[in-house]
């Protein structure tokens, strides 16, 4: 449907009413939700609040690295410690180094600003901590709906966003309506809080609809990459953080890598490569699986086993990238607005509290009789908040990063976060611009080199199709595919001679392939669907802004059990 279309009816479609409707139950939403109710405890009132989840179980599509601030979890819940929130493993120790291909240099902690050390902050899983919010509003009585996909806004007649489509199912690939087709339901609110995550479907109707974007940066993203192993008692240290830059990425390439040791004897290990990179013979899987084999890395991991897989996009422009965020009868939050501090690779306070921030605007505004219009109280408290403070200090980490590359512009970073710290946020730069989208940055083909990436040895480096196999990802074949493209033959007439079409590499599922014929030639364009692990890259990286993701009927895609 068009964004300025009136919402398409099916005549089987059944309304159901509610205060408020959560699109996603992630930290942001379920922290929206929770609030809600708690205010109406508190004041004695009625509220009605819905959250619907595109995951087959709430926390199936969490991926976090996540080394959490409990700051905002200690706003929602005091006592959460005594509640028996899963978060057990304090960080204990911390240690940053730039890799080179065959050692590492240890760059001392000291120096930089408080707000970067990860002491009071607590090794866990964010998919685990989303079901336990998720229980924690269900006993407060908000209806969480796992399964159901949001895949459409319902609009009034005055415009005005006034709810969502959620729950269809039994489409074809053809577009007919199969033997077990549910039309779903319109989910009808007085407000509807987007909370789908990074570059989620809805968020981006809106944000063009409402004009949220204008006279902002263009949003800059991430791609996490992350394994978790079970490691040897001899290996293990629990709380004990390590972050790296440098190979196996170059200069040009930013990003780095995380490892948190946790639980009984467990280890979050990833990549993040940001998606500006020049490069598109770069595959950000691989960069991962080469990663591992590092000296202060794989000392880690030898003896040990790798017990899950999985990929995620990160937001990353930060405080000049943050849109608008109202529209009549809704609000975005958590990172379908983009709240990550990425300096401090942390989002997930920062996306509670929006949605607690969010929450407490909707409440108010019903209780004095509204519906429909634009949350203002929402827009004013975030301006005023802590997460706003917190963003603008680091808010020319990424453009510098950009700019200079990892290892010169991590210099001058640390020197700008350190003034920028002393002096309650002033910088020398100014607020820079980021400038370009990552699809744009993209270089041709011709101007770089092909990579020849080594090949997994399947003790420490592996396969994409045996990596996606434990991310237990799946959805119904018999359905329309969710990666749609604009126009067909974009990927062989256009992205294939001028980029050597990077979906095929960017891709951390092996979803995008080129095939050609028994005599090479030929070529075209091939979309395994079912692979999709919901990362979203290939909306962000693509060159030609080809390909857009949508969502699949409701419970398709990953099913992590503790990312």
């Amino acid at each position: 449907m068009s964004d300025d279309a009136a919402t398409p009816q099916d005549p089987g479609r059944e309304a159901m009413d509610y205060d408020v409707v959560v699109v996603g139950a992630g930290p942001a939403g379920l922290a929206a939700a929770i609030r809600l109710k708690q205010r109406a405890a508190e004041s004695g009132a009625e509220i009605s609040v819905a959250v619907v989840e595109k995951g087959s179980e709430v926390g199936a599509h969490i991926l976090s690295g996540a080394v959490i601030d409990p700051k905002a979890l200690d706003e929602l819940f005091p006592d959460w410690r005594a509640r028996g929130a899963p978060l057990e493993t304090a960080v204990s120790k911390e240690r940053f180094l730039v890799l080179g291909p065959r050692g590492a240099i240890e760059v001392p902690m000291f120096p930089m600003p408080k707000f970067m050390h990860n002491h009071g902050a607590y090794i866990g899983s964010l998919a685990n901590l989303c079901r336990w919010l998720a229980g924690e509003a269900e006993a407060l009585g908000v209806e969480i709906y796992p399964g159901m996909a949001a895949s459409d806004i319902v609009y009034g007649e005055d415009g005005a966003v006034e709810g969502v489509v959620a729950g269809v199912f039994g489409v074809g690939k053809d577009g007919a309506k199969k033997g077990d087709y549910q039309p779903g339901l319109d989910l009808r609110a007085k407000y509807t809080l987007i909370a789908e995550g990074v570059r989620g479907s809805l968020a981006k109707q809106v944000q063009a609809r409402f004009g949220l974007c204008e006279g902002k940066e263009p949003q800059k993203f991430g791609i996490g990459l992350k394994e978790i192993w079970q490691v040897t008692e001899e290996a293990f240290e629990p709380g004990f953080v390590q972050h790296t830059v440098g190979w196996p990425l170059d200069n040009r390439t930013g990003g780095g890598s995380f490892m948190y040791h946790f639980g009984e004897n467990q280890v979050a290990l990833g990549l993040v490569i940001h998606l500006n990179y020049k490069n598109p013979w770069i595959s950000p899987f691989d960069e991962f699986q080469r990663l591992k084999h590092h000296p202060s890395i794989r000392r880690y991991l030898e003896g040990g086993k790798r017990i899950a897989y999985g990929a995620r996009a990160i937001t990353e422009g930060g405080f000049q990238s943050v849109p608008a965020l109202t529209f009549l009868g809704g609000a975005l939050i958590g990172c379908s607005a983009g709240f990550v501090n990425l300096p401090r690779i942390k989002g997930s306070h920062n996306a509670m509290k929006t949605g607690m921030m969010a929450a407490e605007a909707a409440f108010t505004a019903i209780q004095a009789g509204r519906k429909g219009d634009r949350l203002a109280d929402y827009q004013a408290a975030y301006d005023r908040s802590w997460v706003r403070k917190e963003l603008h200090l680091v808010r020319n980490s990424k453009p510098l990063w950009s700019r200079f590359g990892t290892f010169p512009g991590s210099v001058i970073v640390m020197l700008d976060l350190m003034i920028s710290n002393l002096t309650g946020g002033f910088s020398l730069f100014g607020s820079l611009k980021h400038g370009k989208t990552d699809a744009a940055c993209t270089g041709l083909a011709k101007d770089y080199k092909p990579i020849v990436y080594p090949k997994p040895d399947g003790v420490l480096s592996f396969d994409k199709l045996s990596s996606v196999f434990l991310s237990s990802t799946n959805h119904e074949e018999d359905q329309p595919t969710h990666l749609v493209l604009a126009d067909p033959a974009v990927p062989i007439e256009v992205n294939l001679p001028l980029y050597g079409e990077p979906a095929r590499l960017y891709c951390p599922a092996g979803v995008y392939e080129v095939l050609y014929d028994e005599a090479g030639a030929h070529p075209r364009f091939q979309i395994n669907a079912q692979n999709c692990v919901h990362c979203k890259t290939c909306d962000i990286k693509d060159p030609s802004q080809n390909i857009r993701w949508t969502t699949p009927e409701g419970g398709g895609g990953p099913n992590y059990p503790n990312m």
